[in-house]
């Protein structure tokens, strides 16, 4: 009996020993959970509770305006941001990386005087030279012509006239539209009608021997007194506005239901008159700039996790969803950070880049400048498509992705993480945002794909892309996405594995691109 009791003694107590040592190995694990639990909790709370984002957005859009680089606004824009992060005790700086083309944009009067008087909506391009006094001149169209000689020929006829240079679109409704309310037959007839239309003006511009980039010099260096254009965003009342390539007479953009007057007045033989006065300055070389912002990790300071977005945007509207959005997601999402969690595993970056607009400039610049981050960053979260709630996130082609991204995502709240359609690996984005800049230097770049809210028509690049298009419900789940992410990436005890696919056929993985430092200067 004795024997069997010390057997038993001895029995239970190598089962206690077990048991301490796996509740102690367990209590860290336990903590570990809670805390995660309390810093996620913490993120929805001020998130939700404490949003700064509709006033960042007023001060952004609203105050400040466009951000198109080289410009006033885009330098007023950068010390608005550092004033907002060093009032959240958030480190940051703006980092220079190049110079661009110095430009103002002022005021864009467009009338019709004959054979009536309406006053035209429209805007000069962006960098179009500035007028020093209004022009009133007669309206007309690129005519049809056999090829360059005629073209050649008929040239001189331009001389102190507005030509209009876009094709006059057969309707002014969205597809849309016409798939709700025509008939079948009428909706597909217009559709092959605009097609033929589309396709024989395209050969009226290539039958000039020039195109769309060089005919308008072509027109002014004829004697042109301007050029206008009319880039419909096939949608209710929206244009997109781009860049002008004259350099000595205006380049403006007349919306499509005033553009189409013009060319039927014109083309009727009415001879319409208009008068232009649009004011602009030229500022010369200027520098251009990121703003970076830093929360210095504690464990892992010389590691890394990335919030990005770019801070540029053209100026046809005033860059509400492309990409302000991303923006104020990106700051609200590091103003949140910084209050609940303020002493990171690894150093947390915000890169609000300059010129993505014209060719991911500063991302690239930023990839190039700064090859000690990008050797050790975990992962960079890009948003950049509108101000719709995220819905799709890839492995952008990082075999080891996937578990990483997954355990993430766990934490985020159900109402949003159930919204989000994953794949992996996926495969490497060659362009399109700033994410891709790291990308292709297999650097882990995800991008956080959101939900379109009509961003492709009426907001990307539009006249319309302003405060009122933002909705914030969407905007604010984004904020606590990114920031739990970023937090989870930040306290991951593994580094994200740069492993990548082997893409097959004439696939080949993206290369760097060395950014343009010298803009707009030739």
């Amino acid at each position: 009996m004795k024997t069997t009791h010390n057997l038993m003694h001895l029995v239970s107590a190598k089962n206690i020993t077990k048991l301490l040592l796996a509740s102690s190995l367990m209590a860290p694990m336990a903590s570990m959970a809670q805390s995660a639990d309390a810093v996620v909790a913490g993120i929805v709370k001020e998130a939700t509770e404490n949003s700064q984002l509709p006033k960042l957005a007023h001060e952004l859009l609203d105050g400040v305006g466009p951000r198109l680089v080289g410009t006033p606004q885009y330098d007023q824009a950068g010390k608005w941001a550092l004033d907002k992060y060093k009032s959240w005790g958030i480190t940051a700086r703006q980092e220079k990386w190049g110079e661009w083309r110095g430009w103002q944009r002022g005021i864009s009067h467009i009338d019709m005087v004959s054979p009536r008087v309406k006053s035209l909506e429209g805007q000069q391009l962006a960098w179009s030279p500035g007028m020093k006094k209004p022009v009133t001149a007669e309206v007309i169209i690129l005519p049809e012509l056999a090829d360059s000689a005629a073209f050649q020929k008929w040239l001189p006829m331009v001389k102190g006239k507005f030509v209009m240079i876009s094709m006059n679109q057969p309707t002014g409704r969205p597809d849309e539209n016409w798939k709700e309310f025509a008939l079948t037959e009428s909706f597909e007839k217009m559709k092959a009608e605009r097609t033929a239309q589309t396709a024989a003006w395209r050969k009226r511009i290539s039958n000039t021997g020039y195109n769309a980039r060089t005919l308008p010099v072509a027109l002014e260096n004829a004697g042109a007194a301007g050029i206008l254009t009319s880039n419909w965003s096939a949608g209710f009342g929206v244009d997109k506005i781009f860049s002008a390539y004259t350099k000595i007479v205006p380049t403006v953009d007349i919306a499509l239901e005033d553009y189409g007057l013009l060319y039927r007045l014109s083309e009727g033989g009415s001879k319409p008159v208009i008068t232009i006065q649009t004011e602009s300055k030229e500022l010369g070389t200027v520098p251009t700039f990121n703003v970076i912002g830093e929360i210095k990790g504690k464990k892992k300071p010389n590691e890394y996790v990335m919030l990005s977005a770019h801070f540029d945007s053209w100026d046809g509207g005033t860059g509400a969803t492309d990409n302000g959005t991303g923006t104020l997601t990106m700051m609200e999402a590091m103003r949140i950070l910084k209050k609940i969690y303020p002493n990171p595993k690894r150093t947390i970056l915000v890169g609000h880049w300059a010129s993505e607009e014209q060719g991911l400039n500063g991302s690239r610049a930023f990839v190039e400048d700064h090859p000690e981050i990008v050797a050790n960053l975990q992962a960079l979260f890009n948003q950049d498509n509108g101000t719709g709630r995220v819905v799709n996130i890839s492995g952008q082609g990082f075999t080891k992705a996937g578990p990483f991204i997954e355990r993430w995502l766990a934490k985020v709240p159900d109402t949003i993480k159930n919204q989000i359609k994953t794949s992996f690996p996926g495969r490497p984005g060659g362009g399109g945002s700033d994410f891709a800049s790291f990308v292709a230097v297999k650097a882990p770049g995800f991008s956080l794909g959101s939900n379109s809210w009509s961003y492709g028509n009426y907001t990307w690049h539009t006249n319309r892309d302003t405060y009122d298009k933002i909705v914030f419900d969407d905007l604010r789940s984004n904020a606590i996405l990114t920031a739990i992410l970023i937090y989870m990436a930040s306290e991951d005890p593994e580094k994200l594995p740069r492993d990548t696919v082997e893409l097959t056929g004439d696939a080949k993985w993206p290369a760097p691109v060395k950014p343009n430092r010298k803009g707009g200067l030739d």
